[in-house]
């Protein structure tokens, strides 16, 4: 990351805590350690509500143990908590609630310049295959910043790629750019 960072590129990081790698060097504690050294190189942060918990330290309002439903408001709280202590220029997450394993609302806010950018929310997304939804989110987020799209695109694209994966097999979607909308909405509507 300081290499990167001595070469002028962008730094994105994925929080994407998980227990099992973590509790034998130390855990939860170890994890924030961690990642709180290395978020001063973060230009942009991704990850969920749990992530930014359990790997900075940092709370969302209205967070329980069953993780079932949080409002964006909760997490805007959460971003200006970690943009005042942090150098982040972009931080995203999705918003998700799980009204069961198969259907669940699906969303993305995205935090930019001083600004919030929030992505059209999908109620009652019928979920096919969940794994790869959060990457397939972030790999959509930042083709629109690279795109030279800005913010408000990014945010839509990814919320809209997430989306595609978790409603199609596997961990990703096979979807090329030519077969996604060229409007600014980056639909998750796909032309065959």
């Amino acid at each position: 990351m300081k290499a990167a960072r001595k070469h002028g590129a962008v730094i994105s990081y994925d929080l994407n805590y998980r227990e099992s790698l973590w509790k034998t060097v130390g855990g939860k504690k170890r994890a924030q350690e961690v990642n709180r050294g290395l978020a001063s190189l973060v230009d942009v942060m991704l990850g969920n509500e749990e992530d930014f918990f359990s790997s900075l330290g940092v709370d969302v309002t209205g967070l329980n143990e069953h993780i079932s439903n949080i409002e964006a408001e909760a997490f805007k709280k959460m971003i200006e908590k970690v943009v005042a202590e942090f150098p982040f220029k972009v931080v995203a997450t999705t918003l998700r609630t799980a009204k069961t394993a198969t259907r669940n609302d699906w969303g993305a806010i995205c935090y930019e310049g001083g600004a919030f950018h929030e992505a059209k929310y999908r109620a009652d997304l019928e979920i096919f295959d969940r794994v790869g939804g959060g990457d397939s989110f972030a790999s959509g987020l930042i083709y629109g910043f690279l795109a030279g799209q800005g913010a408000q695109w990014a945010v839509e694209c990814g919320a809209a790629h997430g989306a595609l994966a978790m409603t199609t097999p596997g961990d990703t979607t096979m979807v090329t750019l030519k077969e996604l909308p060229n409007d600014a909405r980056c639909g998750a509507r796909i032309a065959r």
